[in-house]
C-alpha cells in the first residue's frame, strides 16, 4: 500500500459511518463504547451463524469448523500481540478475565503478600486485584502518579515493588489521559523480586503495535471491541505460567490451557468476528508474514492518529473554558485527550454535542482521578 493513509477507503469498510441523525452523518466520540466494527467483522459473524454453530470436540462438521474458527482467531491475535496461539484465552471481556485470573493467582497469597496496583489504571486492572487481596488478607500497595507529568512515579520502584510483591498490575496506556507507561522498566524490577506482571493493554492495542515480548509481560489483556471487533475479552498468558494457573472451573471442564480459563460456552460468533476484524487490520499493512503486516498496519494507523491528535489539541486549546489534560510533550503520549469543560456538567456538554451530531460519552472513566481534577 502507499505511504499515504487511505482514509476514504478505510471509512467505506464501516457501515456505522453511514448512520444519519436528523438527516446528516454522525461522528462517534464515545470511546468507552469501543470502535465501530468493520464490514469484514460483520460478514465473519453472520457467515459463522448462517452455516450453523456448535460446541467443541464433536466429530460433525459444525463442531470441527467452530474449533477451526477459534484457532484462526488465536493465530491472528498471536500475530498482533507477538505471542503464541496456545497462550491466548477468550472471555466475556477483559474485566471478567481479570477477575478470574486474580482469583486463581490469589490461592497462594497470605498476609505477607503484597499486590501492586496503580493510580493511572482503569478499575478493571485494579479492583479484581484489590478484591482478591482483601479475600486473602494480602496488602495492596499503590504506585502513585506524578501530578506534574501525568505519569506514574517510577523513581521509587524499589520501595513499591519489594520481595513481598507477588503481582504488579499496570496499564500500558491510560484510558484517561493517554499516558504510555514504561512497562518494561516496571517488569524488570518486578521480575527481580519474582513478581508477575499483568498488563492492561485495552487502550494500547488499538493505537500502536504492541509486543508482549518487548514489554516482558507475564499476562497481557485486551478487548477486541476496541479494534473493530465484537465484545470479546482476550488474555495472553505465558505458557509456563498458564500451565500452573489453578483456575476456578467446573469439575468436568478441561484441565489444560488455554481451555481451562475459557469457562462455559464462548461466543463463537464473536470469536469468528475477531478473525474478520484482524483481516481488516492486516489489509492496511505490508509484509510477508502476518506479524509483519500487523506491525506495518499499526504503524500506519498510529501515524495517521498522530496527525488527528495534533489538530484536535490545537482546536481544544483555542476554546474558552476548556482545560486539556495530557502528558508532557517530552514524554511518551497516546492519542487520548482528557478535557474538562469548566463550569458545565458532562451531560450538558454531551447534549450540546448531540445537536451537532457528535455522539459524545458523558459517563465516568472508571479510574482514580482525584489527582487529575481534584474535587472540582
Amino acid at each position: 500500500m502507499s505511504d499515504s493513509f487511505p482514509i476514504d477507503e478505510v471509512r467505506a469498510h464501516f457501515p456505522a459511518l453511514k448512520r444519519l441523525y436528523h438527516g446528516q452523518r454522525v461522528a462517534y466520540f464515545d470511546g468507552p463504547g469501543g470502535s465501530q466494527v468493520a464490514q469484514s467483522t460483520i460478514d465473519a459473524m453472520t457467515s459463522y451463524m448462517a452455516r450453523g454453530g456448535a460446541n467443541l470436540h464433536g466429530v460433525f462438521p459444525t463442531s470441527v469448523e467452530t474449533e477451526a474458527t477459534i484457532a484462526d482467531a488465536k493465530t491472528k491475535l498471536a500475530a498482533l500481540l507477538h505471542t503464541k496461539p496456545s497462550e491466548i484465552a477468550f472471555g466475556a471481556n477483559m474485566t471478567t478475565l481479570t477477575f478470574a485470573i486474580s482469583r486463581a493467582l490469589a490461592r497462594t497469597w497470605d498476609a505477607q503478600t503484597e499486590i501492586v496496583v496503580t493510580e493511572l489504571d482503569h478499575r478493571a486492572n485494579v479492583d479484581p486485584w484489590l478484591t482478591a487481596a482483601r479475600d486473602r488478607g494480602a496488602k495492596p500497595v499503590w504506585l502513585r502518579v506524578n501530578k506534574e507529568k501525568l505519569a506514574l512515579d517510577l523513581d521509587h520502584l524499589d520501595e513499591v515493588i519489594t520481595p513481598r510483591t507477588k503481582v504488579v498490575a499496570v496499564g500500558l496506556a491510560s484510558n484517561a489521559v493517554g499516558t504510555i507507561t514504561d512497562v518494561r522498566r516496571i517488569a524488570q524490577r518486578a521480575h527481580e523480586v519474582g513478581a508477575l506482571v499483568v498488563v492492561d493493554a485495552v487502550h494500547a492495542v488499538p493505537h500502536f503495535s504492541v509486543d508482549r515480548e518487548v514489554l516482558d509481560a507475564d499476562i497481557l489483556l485486551c478487548s477486541t471491541y476496541k479494534f473493530f471487533g465484537p465484545h470479546v475479552g482476550v488474555a495472553a498468558i505465558r505458557e509456563g505460567l498458564f500451565a500452573h494457573l489453578d483456575v476456578y472451573k467446573l469439575d468436568p471442564a478441561p484441565t489444560y490451557d488455554p481451555d481451562k480459563l475459557e469457562t462455559g460456552t464462548q461466543s463463537h460468533e464473536g470469536i469468528a468476528g475477531i478473525g474478520g476484524a484482524l483481516d481488516f487490520v492486516a489489509s492496511l499493512g505490508d509484509g510477508t508474514t502476518l506479524r509483519e503486516k500487523m506491525v506495518s498496519a499499526m504503524k500506519r494507523i498510529e501515524a495517521y492518529e498522530d496527525s488527528l491528535a495534533r489538530h484536535m489539541r490545537a482546536g481544544l486549546q483555542a476554546m474558552r473554558g476548556v482545560r486539556l489534560f495530557r502528558q508532557k510533550r517530552e514524554s511518551l503520549k497516546r492519542r487520548r485527550l482528557r478535557s474538562r469543560s469548566m463550569g458545565r456538567m458532562r451531560a450538558q456538554c454531551a447534549n450540546k454535542c448531540l445537536k451537532r451530531r457528535v455522539f459524545l460519552w458523558q459517563m465516568a472513566i472508571f479510574m482514580r482521578v482525584h489527582w487529575l481534577i481534584g474535587s472540582a
